[in-house]
């Protein structure tokens, strides 16, 4: 009887912790309604601003987007978003190589000579959840 009771505790503790939440990322302060908004979702320090996890592009209406990342294991992301003016489909820069479209990252993360680092940028994802980014 106790091994039962062990294998069940078990099982409801590894569906528990197996759990997957959903994270709602509100982007505001675009300037137009022109091109598109990208949303890409890291989980690791090292695919930082390199390779996203997921990503995710939307139209913008009323100068706001929301999108959603469903089906999410709990942990560790950080959030890079930018305003696709021309639709291109990536982050234009100048001769200089700094962004010429507006971008931001999650907690108001910001770079000194570059762009914001992971830790910066990161934040513990354990429920669903709500991010609000400004441009």
């Amino acid at each position: 009887m106790t091994k039962i009771i062990t294998i069940i505790t078990l099982f409801i503790c590894s569906l528990l912790s197996a759990q997957n939440v959903k994270l709602t990322v509100s982007v505001s302060g675009i300037k137009n309604n022109t091109g598109t908004v990208k949303v890409g979702l890291y989980n690791s320090e090292g695919t930082f601003l390199k390779t996203t996890y997921k990503s995710v592009g939307s139209e913008i209406k009323n100068n706001k987007v929301v999108v959603i990342f469903d089906n999410l294991p709990a942990g560790d992301y950080a959030i890079s978003t930018y305003h696709d003016e021309n639709n291109n489909g990536k982050l234009d820069k100048n001769m200089m190589g700094i962004p010429s479209e507006d971008y931001a990252a999650s907690n108001n993360a910001k770079g000194f000579m570059g762009p914001p680092s992971y830790k910066d940028a990161k934040f513990d994802l354990v429920k669903d959840s709500k991010i609000e980014i400004t441009l």
